[in-house]
């Protein structure tokens, strides 16, 4: 009798005891689990410039860090930085796109329309000159980061309201001390969150970098190589689209937009922010915008400042008739004489310029 109740009691304890131990599991595991939104954006390590870009984030005069780039995920993603919770960072510049957009020009809230497309950012950790939107107003990616923010067509709030609206999500609030070591949220971190992020988004170890880096002769066709030559020589498309992100970070009048009754512009570009400069050191800025680069240049058609040329062939033609003659129109812009095969090869060379390393979707979660 004695003996039953003993093991009855041994039997009893051990599982009253594992019962404990589950209860206890369960709510360490409860208390632990990290919420939805960050299982959907995990802190990953900084990536590798991918073959062709020679961008080392680690060697930054400020490097990105793991942390701020998580955060900066999150904020270039969220309409909440925009008055009416509609547009993001990303309704522009749209990953599909290599970070530009397929539209001729970008829509704001309300469906409002600005009067240019929205440039990539790809690559632009390093640049040549620190020269940022079609009209370099920016100096840098954190200051273009901010622009769109309070421009009233664009997201149409401002940068205290944004800062107030992510005040209140509760759930922003570490994340921002694990970025910046202590929770406070301002426009300035915001904006160095978002740039850290974009600074990224890198693209190489495409066809044609595997070809001229790696001496793959296999990478690319015979075609692509030929417009490669056509492209430092007798097209010279390498004096401005130059280096290994092929833009020389300078501005230039092509003549688009040009109209010659009123021998006006529909857009000055540079010309308009360019004002400190003086007539004498602003004189080549009227209708003059940012070399792009053409890198995953595929995926930004239509193609200019305003959208207005719709396939890559048509820029080429456009280069081959010497751009639109007006007063201004760049000294570099001159009829190149390309035939019908060498247009092509200048085209299937920027194909072969797709490449990897850019690539994202937008986080399936957001702080709450």
């Amino acid at each position: 009798m004695f003996g039953s109740m003993f093991r009855f009691g041994v039997r009893g304890s051990g599982w009253a005891l594992a019962a404990a131990v589950g209860v206890f599991l369960g709510v360490a595991a409860c208390r632990t689990a990290p919420p939805a939104w960050e299982t959907a954006n995990p802190i990953k390590p900084l990536p590798a410039g991918p073959l062709g870009t020679e961008i080392n984030l680690a060697s930054l005069k400020e490097p990105p860090t793991p942390e701020r780039v998580r955060l900066g995920r999150w904020l270039f993603f969220d309409t909440r930085l925009s008055s009416d919770n509609t547009v993001a960072c990303a309704t522009c510049h749209r990953p599909a796109n290599a970070f530009s957009e397929p539209t001729p020009v970008s829509s704001g809230i309300r469906s409002q329309k600005g009067g240019r497309k929205a440039p990539s950012f790809v690559n632009q950790a390093v640049t040549l000159y620190p020269n940022f939107f079609w009209d370099g107003r920016a100096n840098s990616l954190e200051s273009q980061a901010l622009g769109p923010i309070a421009n009233p067509i664009e997201m149409g709030s401002t940068h205290q309201t944004m800062i107030a609206t992510l005040t209140k999500i509760p759930g922003y609030v570490p994340y921002f001390k694990e970025a910046f070591g202590t929770p406070e949220i301002t426009k300035e971190r915001v904006a160095k969150a978002i740039a850290d992020y974009e600074r990224t988004r890198m693209s190489g170890n495409s066809p044609w970098d595997r070809w001229r880096y790696n001496r793959d002769e296999s990478a690319v066709s015979a075609q692509v190589k030929q417009g490669h030559e056509l492209f430092q020589g007798k097209a010279n498309c390498a004096q401005c689209h130059l280096g290994n992100n092929f833009t020389d970070g300078q501005f230039h009048n092509l003549g688009v937009g040009w109209t010659a009754s009123t021998k006006t512009f529909k857009d000055e570009g540079r010309w308009a922010i360019s004002k400190d400069l003086g007539e004498e050191g602003r004189a080549g800025d009227r209708g003059a915008f940012k070399t792009p680069t053409i890198r995953e240049v595929t995926k930004h058609a239509p193609y200019m400042h305003d959208g207005s040329v719709a396939t890559l062939r048509e820029v080429v033609e456009f280069y081959n008739r010497g751009g639109e003659k007006n007063p201004w129109l760049d000294s570099k812009v001159k009829p190149l004489k390309l035939t019908e095969p060498e247009i092509d090869a200048l085209v299937a060379l920027m194909q072969a310029l797709e490449g990897e390393g850019y690539q994202d979707t937008a986080p399936t979660a957001f702080p709450q």
